[in-house]
């Protein structure tokens, strides 16, 4: 399935709740968020309904996201699920890592490919800090845990924030040098409340290279991922780089997303969506919504680093 400027869009990104377990300060409020009604939140059935369309025209990947995905009711069937979904290809998801240890076997059995977890310091105090209360032996072990069963690769993502984490990035590259995992470092990103926080906070991906200019670059070999990846020299695994300020991917864009709300995302960082949940049981195909969505996908987001007009949903409700 081609969008109206020729990309492939055979990527299906999907929250499955806007609920999280941690209160990190460029995702979500410190009171938290109040829970929705079940009704309110796409069903495991229609997630699934919606994956099977989905592959019909061309939806290979599938990553599940959240707010945290692991403390949704329900899914470890939702993997099973779709996994099973003829054409997908590659069932990944992004977690927090914090109840990795209790799910990773279960999800790997149930037919996981992979896991990214997210981690923005190694620092016990700083986690406890930029997350409001987490607890970095929980994820360390949901890591360990994650690498014992197999959910390979592991892909650690660090948001780079100025001020809080610049001063770890050689502790985050230095553990590729002797484990095979990837580090990436992602740019912050303004979205919904926390856009003025993280426009204070913002520093440029440059600052890695900077800070290692032996790190080899590597011939993309994901042409669609958005992570410009290196290596250092003797180095085990690798560093990615992701920029979505300072130097736009959205030419390779392969993804289209879903809230947790059941309203498609052709692009993260616009607030123009399709409200599928209305349409599911209705006289019309789930695939040619995604066909529209995915006809609808703009050319480029208008985010720059030093102007922009941050969209109205947080990045939990979003899916990251």
């Amino acid at each position: 399935m081609l969008d109206d400027v020729g990309r492939k869009i055979n990527y299906l990104r999907i929250s499955v709740t806007d609920l999280c377990n941690l209160r990190c300060r460029y995702c979500m409020p410190e009171e938290g968020i109040l829970k929705k009604k079940h009704e309110d939140i796409l069903r495991i059935e229609e997630i699934e309904e919606i994956v099977a369309e989905g592959a019909k025209i061309g939806i290979e990947k599938v990553r599940i996201t959240g707010g945290e995905p692991l403390i949704r009711k329900g899914i470890i069937e939702l993997v099973r699920k779709i996994s099973n979904i003829d054409g997908i290809k590659d069932l990944a998801i992004t977690t927090n890592g914090t109840l990795l240890k209790q799910y990773a076997k279960d999800l790997k059995d149930s037919g996981l490919s992979r896991v990214n977890i997210s981690i923005d310091s190694l620092n016990k105090e700083k986690y406890k800090k930029i997350t409001r209360g987490g607890k970095i032996e929980e994820v360390l072990a949901g890591i360990e845990e994650a690498r014992r069963v197999g959910l390979a690769p592991i892909k650690l993502n660090t948001v780079l924030i100025g001020g809080f984490n610049d001063d770890e990035i050689e502790d985050f590259v230095n553990l590729t040098n002797n484990e095979n995992i990837d580090v990436r470092f992602i740019e912050l990103m303004p979205l919904g409340q926390a856009s003025r926080w993280a426009k204070e906070h913002f520093i440029s991906n440059i600052k890695v290279l900077e800070n290692f200019p032996d790190l080899v670059p590597l011939c993309k070999e994901d042409k669609e991922s958005p992570a410009k990846y290196y290596k250092l020299p003797m180095g085990k695994g690798r560093v990615g780089l992701i920029n979505p300020i300072s130097s736009h991917f959205c030419s390779s864009c392969n993804r289209i997303r879903i809230t947790a709300d059941g309203r498609i995302k052709p692009c993260l960082h616009s607030n123009y969506e399709i409200n599928i949940k209305s349409l599911i049981g209705q006289n019309i195909k789930l695939s040619d919504i995604l066909k529209l969505a995915i006809k609808s996908k703009p050319k480029e987001h208008i985010i720059k680093k030093d102007e922009y007009e941050p969209i109205i949903r947080n990045m939990y409700q979003i899916g990251g």
